[in-house]
């Protein structure tokens, strides 16, 4: 046996010994939210006028203790009222974010008028608005928000808007006159949501600058099409990045009830009960942002190595890094091991290629 073999053997044992430590690391990590407890208000986002919903923790010594929590700003899906996202936005928040949810009405004649659709504008005076929240001696989030950290959630819509954030572009219909990236923005993870030219049906180049971004995306969804989403994790140029299928979720399966008032209704039935799609869709949110904006160690193996394994109603395809140069024979074999193992914890689904528009 020569030594390169040895070498390769050696190392395949350690990526062995490695997987085996991971693998029984995930079994004893909980990937419940943090808190039990939620708080909500309501407000009046300055600027814009939106109402808005904010959810936050709520530890019991939430008052006395030494807490900072991030923001999460959830975009809207088209004419989705805000409050159809309460069940999911109180379970994201319980992973440890102030979660904002407002409602923007604005015209769109191109689309159908007047109704809720999310903007890019919406970010940076949700984040204005935070940070007043913040410094405000009669909010219930005095002194607990972490105005530094800016995530994005996003449905449909509402996801397009943050996709398109990331990217730092201003597109039109998603954005009116012209946006600027805070630089509080550090992830973004959205729900059955693709970026494209409508009228071309080309698919946009996000360069996303290393910005973790994720897509969650339903089996059984009939309005912005599987292919879509993966046409548009193509097109995240930048890792880390994720697309999670939920197996039986449709369009809706973010929102309290299947097929909610005012928006175009799926035409699928999803094979999942609801309150199992959001919940679902909820705690890969939540564990998604814990593992991007909080650095937790445990939430990252979680959604990248081991969660889809966990999990039986999701598939997950992932790329954590950039695929090294290999300078000699050596560098090839180590990561010709390494992508096996990569592929075998990272399993595609195969969905099909449809077309209709989001």
């Amino acid at each position: 046996m020569t030594k390169l073999t040895l070498s390769i053997a050696s190392a395949s044992a350690a990526l062995i010994f490695s997987g085996t430590l991971q693998t029984a690391k995930a079994a004893n990590f909980n990937p419940a939210p943090i808190y039990q407890d939620v708080g909500r208000y309501s407000i009046t986002i300055s600027g814009n006028n939106d109402l808005a919903d904010i959810y936050f923790p709520k530890p019991r010594d939430l008052n006395t203790g030494d807490y900072s929590f991030p923001i999460a700003l959830l975009l809207q899906g088209a004419n989705v009222d805000k409050s159809s996202y309460s069940e999911y936005a109180s379970i994201v928040a319980r992973y440890g974010f102030v979660v904002v949810v407002p409602n923007r009405e604005r015209a769109i004649p191109q689309i159908g008028g007047t109704g809720l659709f999310a903007e890019t504008s919406q970010i940076n005076d949700v984040l204005a608005q935070i940070k007043t929240e913040n410094s405000n001696q009669n909010s219930p989030v005095k002194g607990i928000v972490n105005t530094d950290k800016l995530a994005l959630l996003g449905h449909s819509f509402g996801g397009a808007v943050g996709l398109s954030a990331i990217a730092n572009t201003c597109i039109p219909l998603i954005c009116e006159g012209s946006f600027e990236q805070p630089d509080e923005l550090v992830a973004g993870i959205f729900f059955g949501a693709n970026l494209r030219n409508q009228a071309t049906d080309e698919f946009i180049p996000i360069n996303n600058s290393g910005i973790p971004t994720a897509l969650l995306q339903g089996t059984r969804e009939g309005i912005a099409l599987p292919f879509r989403a993966e046409r548009t994790y193509d097109n995240i140029q930048n890792p880390p990045k994720a697309l999670i299928s939920i197996s039986g979720a449709n369009h809706y399966g973010i929102t309290n009830t299947n097929n909610p008032d005012g928006p175009f209704p799926d035409p699928n039935v999803p094979t999942i009960a609801q309150d199992v799609a959001v919940e679902t869709v909820a705690r890969w949110s939540g564990l998604f942002l814990r593992a991007s904006v909080l650095d937790d160690k445990e939430a990252f193996n979680y959604v990248y190595f081991t969660g889809d394994a966990l999990d039986k109603n999701v598939t997950v395809t992932s790329q954590v890094k950039s695929v090294p140069e290999a300078s000699s024979i050596w560098g090839l074999a180590v990561f010709g091991i390494g992508f096996v193992v990569w592929k075998k914890s990272n399993k595609k689904y195969e969905m099909k290629n449809h077309d209709k528009l989001i």
